[in-house]
Parts: C-alpha cells; sequence; structure tokens
C-alpha cells in the first residue's frame, strides 16, 4: 500500500519520525487516525467533483454563447458554428476544439450507388410511389389511368365542367379552321391536311393527355420547319405524291420520338435548349413567317422558295411592277388591320377575349362572300380553290417504313418532334402554373407522341400545342380536355359539310390571318429581360433570332442548339472562383467582389470554387487556385506585408469532383509545398469527402487540415500565422 502523506489534522499530527523508523503521532491522532484518513479522502473527491462540474458549467455557458453565431458558408449554410476561440473577461484568448468535424457518409456499394443515380435522373419525379403496398388490381387501374389520364379526371366530370368545354370548345374551333387552311400552304400542303390534323390528334390527346388547358393541332413553326426540310428533299410542285408521302413519314418518326422520349423519361433532354435560345428562335420564326406571308398578301404568283429575309425582299421587290395585285392588297390590308384590332380589343378587356377568337372565322366568311360576289378572282385575287370533302382517310400505305425516304423522314422527324416537344411542354407548364396543378412532362410526351403515330395514318401532319389556341382556351374557361374533343367535332362537320364553301376564300385572308397569329410570337419583352439578367443569353437570343432570320429556319435552330450547349460547356469548364474576406464582427466569411468591406486575414488566403470538379475543369480550377495565390503575394510584397502561410479552400458549393479533380488537388497540394504553403480544406460536401478519403486525400494534407467551416480554420492558423510575423 501506499504511505499516507503527511497531514495536520485537528487534534495532533501524523507522520514519519525525523530518524525514519515509526510514526509519530499525537494521542488523539492516533486514536482517531483511520477515520480521519477515510475523511481526507473523501474530501478530496468531494473537491475533484466540485472542479469537474465547475469546468462543466463553464463548457455549457461558452456552448450557448457560442450557439447564438451562426455562420453561413457563401451559397451554402452550416447548421451552427461552434468558434474555436472566444475572448475572455480579462482580454485573454481560451481555445476549444469544435464538438463538430467533417462526417464521412457511410459507404455505399457500387451497384446500389448506381441504382440511385439512375433514379434520380430518369425517376425524380418517383411515379411508382402511388403503387407502393397496392394490391395488384388497383395497380392495373392506377396504370391505366397513368396512361389514360381521362379515366381519372372522368369520374368527377359533371355538366358544369362540360358547359366551359363546350364554350371553350367552340371558340378555339372558330380560330383554328381558319388558321389550319393558312398554316397547311407553310407545310406546302393541300388546306385540308390542316383541318384533317386538328379532327384525329385532338382526339387521341384528349383522352391521353395530362394538360386540361393546352389546344392541339398544326402551329406555324412547325408547319414552316416541316415544309422547308420536305422541299429541301422532294418538290411540293412537281412530284405532290411524293411529298405528301415524305410529310406523313416525317410524322410517323416524329411520333416514334416523341413517345419513345416519353417512356425512357429522357425529357430532360429538351431542356438543353434554353429559354433565351427559344426566345430568339421564335421571334426569328416569326418574322420569317410573316415575311412568306408577302406571296399571298400582295399576290405575287412567282416567288422564291427560300426563307432568308435577303432573298424573299428580292422576290418582293424584283415583282413590284408586274406581280403585285391591288385588289389582293386592298383585301389582305383590311381585314389584316381588323384582325389587329380585334386582338387589341381582347388584350383591352379580358372579357371579350371571344373577340379575337372569332375575328379569323369572321374574315374568311366575309372574305368570301366579297370575293364571290365580285368576282374578283377573275382580276388576279388568289383563291383557295376546291377543298375535298370528307374526313381523314387511311394513310398507312404511305408511310416508308424502309428505304432512302424512310431515313430522310426519320431525319425530319426528329427535328420537327423537338421542336413541337418543346413548344407544347413550355405552353403546358405555362397554363398549369396558371391553375396550380402538376404536368408530368413525360406522360406529354407518350401522349403528343401517340397522337402523331397515329395522325401519321390518317393523314395528318405534326401537330402540337398551340400557344394562341390554348390561350383562348384557357380564357374561354376550359374545365379539362373534353374541350379538344369539341374542336376535334366542329372540324369533324366542317370537313363532311362545308369545306365546299372555302373555295371563293382569298389567300391574301390566309396570310393576313397567319401574320395576326405569328406576332405574339415576338416576344420583346423577354428578350430586354434577357438583355438585363444575362448578356450571354442574349447572345444566345440573338444568335438563333439572326440564323433564323438571314439564313434558315435550320441553321438558326441549330446556332440556338449550338450556343445553348456552348453556353453549358463554358460554365463547366471555367466555373467561378471567388475570394473570401472576413464581415467585420462576424465569423463569416463572403465573396469580397460582393461585399467590399470584407477584410482579408493576414497570413491566410480563402479561395471558393463554385463548382463540382471533374476533368473538364479540374485542372483550370487548379490554376485559378494558383493564380489567386500569385496575385495575393505579389500585392503583399509591393507594400512589404508578410506572405501567405494557409491557403483554405471554401468547399461547400463542390457538389461532385472526380479521380482528374483529385489529382488536381495532389498537383495544388505540391505547387503550394514548393511556395511554402500549407494547403486546407473547408466544408467539403459528403460526396466529395467520401472520393478524397477514398484516395487517401487528407492522409496526404492532414487529417487536421480539414475543417468544418472556414470559421474554424482561420481561428485554429490565425494566431499561427500572427505568429510567424
Amino acid at each position: 500500500m501506499s504511505e499516507v502523506p503527511n497531514r495536520s489534522w485537528p487534534f495532533g499530527v501524523c507522520g514519519k519520525r525525523k530518524d525514519g523508523e515509526g510514526d509519530k503521532c499525537g494521542f488523539l491522532g492516533w486514536f482517531f487516525q483511520p477515520f480521519f484518513a477515510r475523511l481526507d479522502i473523501m474530501l478530496i473527491v468531494v473537491m475533484n467533483r466540485v472542479l469537474t462540474l465547475e469546468a462543466n458549467l463553464r463548457k455549457e455557458q461558452f456552448r450557448n454563447k457560442t450557439m447564438m453565431v451562426h455562420s453561413v458558408s457563401d451559397g451554402v449554410g452550416d447548421m451552427h458554428l461552434k468558434t474555436d476561440s472566444v475572448s475572455s473577461t480579462d482580454g485573454q484568448t481560451e481555445n476549444y476544439k469544435s464538438v463538430y468535424k467533417v462526417g464521412l457518409p457511410p459507404r455505399r456499394n457500387f451497384i446500389r450507388e448506381f441504382a440511385d443515380a439512375v433514379k434520380e435522373t430518369l425517376f425524380a419525379d418517383d411515379p411508382l410511389r402511388p403503387y407502393k403496398d397496392q394490391p395488384k388490381s388497383r395497380k392495373l387501374v392506377l396504370g391505366l389511368q397513368f396512361l389514360f389520364p381521362v379515366l381519372d379526371w372522368g369520374r368527377y366530370y359533371n355538366l358544369s365542367k362540360f358547359k366551359g368545354d363546350v364554350i371553350a370548345g367552340l371558340t378555339i374551333a372558330s380560330l383554328c379552321i381558319p388558321q389550319d387552311i393558312g398554316y397547311a400552304k407553310l407545310a406546302n400542303m393541300d388546306p385540308k391536311y390542316g383541318l384533317y390534323s386538328s379532327f384525329v390528334p385532338p382526339l387521341i390527346y384528349a383522352v391521353m393527355g395530362s394538360s386540361r388547358d393546352i389546344a392541339i393541332g398544326p402551329v406555324a413553326v412547325v408547319s414552316l420547319l416541316l415544309g422547308n426540310l420536305l422541299q429541301n428533299e422532294v418538290d411540293p410542285l412537281n412530284d405532290k405524291e411524293e411529298y405528301r408521302r415524305l410529310a406523313f413519314t416525317a410524322t410517323f418518326f416524329a411520333g416514334i420520338t416523341q413517345a419513345t422520349l416519353g417512356f425512357l423519361r429522357l425529357g430532360f433532354l429538351i431542356e438543353f435548349l434554353s429559354h433565351a435560345a427559344i426566345v430568339g428562335f421564335m421571334g426569328g420564326a416569326a418574322i420569317t413567317i410573316a415575311l412568306q406571308q408577302l406571296k399571298g398578301f400582295l399576290g405575287i404568283k412567282n416567288f422564291t422558295k427560300n426563307t432568308d429575309i435577303i432573298s424573299v425582299m428580292k422576290s418582293v421587290w424584283g415583282s413590284v411592277h408586274h406581280g403585285w395585285n391591288w385588289q389582293t392588297i386592298l383585301i389582305g390590308t383590311i381585314f389584316l388591320a381588323f384582325l389587329l384590332f380585334a386582338k387589341y380589343i381582347g388584350k383591352k378587356r379580358r372579357s371579350l377575349f371571344w373577340v379575337p377568337a372569332i375575328a379569323p372565322l369572321i374574315s374568311v366568311v366575309l372574305s368570301t362572300l366579297l370575293v364571290d360576289l365580285t368576282r374578283a378572282d377573275k382580276y388576279g385575287v388568289q383563291i383557295v380553290k376546291k377543298i375535298d370533302r370528307g374526313i381523314n382517310p387511311s394513310s398507312v400505305g404511305q408511310i416508308h417504313f424502309s428505304g432512302s425516304y424512310a431515313f430522310k423522314g426519320f431525319r425530319i422527324g426528329v427535328v420537327a418532334a423537338m421542336i413541337a416537344l418543346t413548344e407544347a411542354i413550355a405552353i403546358g407548364r405555362t397554363f398549369a402554373a396558371m391553375k396550380d396543378y402538376q404536368l408530368d412532362g413525360n406522360k406529354e410526351m407518350v401522349a403528343l407522341g401517340t397522337m402523331n403515330i397515329v395522325g401519321s395514318m390518317t393523314s395528318c401532319y405534326v401537330a402540337t400545342g398551340s400557344f394562341s389556341r390554348s390561350a383562348v382556351n384557357f380564357m374561354a374557361g376550359c374545365k379539362t380536355t373534353v374541350s379538344n374533343m369539341v374542336m376535334s367535332l366542329v372540324v369533324m362537320l366542317t370537313l363532311l359539310l362545308i369545306t365546299p364553301l372555302f373555295k371563293y376564300t382569298p389567300n391574301a385572308i390566309l396570310s393576313s390571318i397567319i401574320i395576326s397569329a405569328v406576332i405574339s410570337l415576338i416576344d420583346y419583352e423577354a428578350a430586354y429581360l434577357i438583355w438585363k439578367v444575362d448578356k450571354f443569353d442574349f447572345i444566345a437570343c440573338m444568335g438563333a433570332f439572326f440564323g433564323v432570320v438571314f439564313v434558315s429556319v435550320e441553321v438558326g435552330l441549330l446556332v440556338a442548339v449550338s450556343i445553348s450547349l456552348a453556353k453549358i460547356l463554358l460554365q463547366v469548364t471555367r466555373p467561378r472562383t471567388a475570394l473570401l474576406g472576413n464581415l467585420p464582427g462576424t465569423t463569416i466569411y463572403r465573396n469580397m467582389e460582393q461585399y467590399p468591406e470584407a477584410t482579408k486575414v493576414p497570413g491566410i488566403l480563402i479561395v471558393r470554387v463554385d463548382s463540382a470538379i471533374y476533368f473538364t475543369n479540374s485542372n483550370y480550377v487548379k490554376e485559378r487556385i494558383l493564380r489567386w495565390l500569385r496575385d495575393e503575394e505579389e500585392q503583399l510584397k509591393a507594400n512589404n506585408l508578410p506572405q501567405i502561410d494557409f491557403l483554405i479552400v471554401e468547399m461547400s458549393p463542390v457538389t461532385d469532383i472526380d479521380t482528374s479533380g483529385v489529382h488536381a488537388f495532389e498537383e495544388l497540394y505540391r505547387s503550394l509545398r514548393k511556395h511554402e504553403v500549407q494547403l486546407v480544406l473547408a466544408n467539403p460536401g459528403p460526396v466529395v469527402i467520401e472520393k478524397l478519403y477514398s484516395a487517401k486525400f487528407p492522409e496526404l494534407i492532414g487529417h487536421d487540415k480539414v475543417f468544418l467551416t472556414v470559421a474554424e480554420a482561420v481561428m485554429t492558423y490565425a494566431p499561427k500565422a500572427r505568429e510567424d510575423v
């Protein structure tokens, strides 16, 4: 047993004698020695316990103080920042280590990780969730409702909704009939094929589509695009039969493309065409379509097949002395003014939405009567001539399923499908947001693809959502896709009964209707907003616009896609980096360009990378960080200030890193060592830290060089940096 040390007791002293032999105790001390020894031990235990409680209390007080300090990393919020040091009342600094460290997520096997990535990419909306824990019969019903939404909303359909759909359907039918005749001419097809395309496709969409507001039929942009691409392969005048077969083939493959994208849930591919590029493309297409209508508006017989503005204007002015017809110009001008005035009234008073909707049909009726009564066709006014009566004949036998024309149809169909999808999805989402309901893009693609496949077999060309008709449908109070059914039935009756009445309809009125319709596609307000928000987006917008106007529709589309992809590549290969500084009086670090009052920490350089680090940008990120360091050291040297000792890389915006990125950081570490600068990482995300540990990067730089926040790293190394001064 260990000896009891010398102690002074209240009743005597016990201890070793001076000669080292025996114990020296007072009488009472000798008598009560065992008791006082136990009491002494108890006092020591109590004192230790008190000291422990006092230390815990001080820690708790410290924790309560630091919980009030919140540090939000630039772009990503940290939960709670526990500072490493706080100033005490006597001005000294008490250092504490953070309770939290950068966490390493649990490891996942490759198959599970790959499956999760595929699920998030293709099934981000979790479409199988409604089927969970459901009996087989219920799953079958849900599957049928997914393919045919009419089985879902049809259960709750009532007379009130039907009333709204009938009014909306009749309104858009009055608009679509004259438009369809004109759009068919844009596609170099006979007028009846435009009407066919507003009969069958809307019926298919009505039972398969999920948008309540979209109105289906031919549209100006797709009609013009299809007409230009088809006439490059087959002459529509000299070989009308083959041209028509190629049009049906292209429509078939357009439907196959759309349905395939929907079934494979690849709808995100159409997002590569940016909003800015779409605005420019639509605006350029509107100008091109309007210029094409000068043929019918001026009564010109010999007109260029090119769509660029230079060729069109040469053709127009080249025939000014012998090709223009003043009667045609008079009819076109009067009714164009009427149509524009009707649109103005509709915009001024929302309740009069039906005025611009019914104005085209009124124009057709009045102009047809005028030409018929005056026999203006005898004086050079070009008319529609005969439109065959009857509903869609089958065209299955006219589709090319093999051979060179099949390949040409496939190529044209894919291009038309993407433009049609982009327009339809944009329109559907716009009106879905207004009525606050969700629109499944992949389901829409399946519906649009199916209707075009069926349409190609029933003498239709590519149909999609029309913005002008959808807007009228929305304002007319449509409730469901039954409005498309009503419109389709009206078109069917038109095909069966009154198509011969359109014989004397002047082409000038169709041109006026198309011009008034496409004017709304020129969204100058959106272009101005794009200019104010993002100059690069504006370049994409104008590139698409001028490509369509000065070259061709397909070139404009190519320019739009190219600039959109170029923007993505530029952002991926040249990510933004920022120099961070401390906001005085806080532990917050922000971009010094955004916050000029932020101050640099002596001896420490803090850089933030605002992107994932992949093989495409890893070398740039490394060189950009070294350039930040080089520039900073040059400034410090010029001002005779201490050099940088620590470089902190804020990694909270870095969502991912690959092998090339890890190698870039290894090279960065070695380059910094040559400059006697230590590399420190702050707040790497779960994916990043997992890959860094897999590559043993923390072992290379030291596990103590990885911090939860920039503030912790600064508080750890700032004193060391000051000591080196």
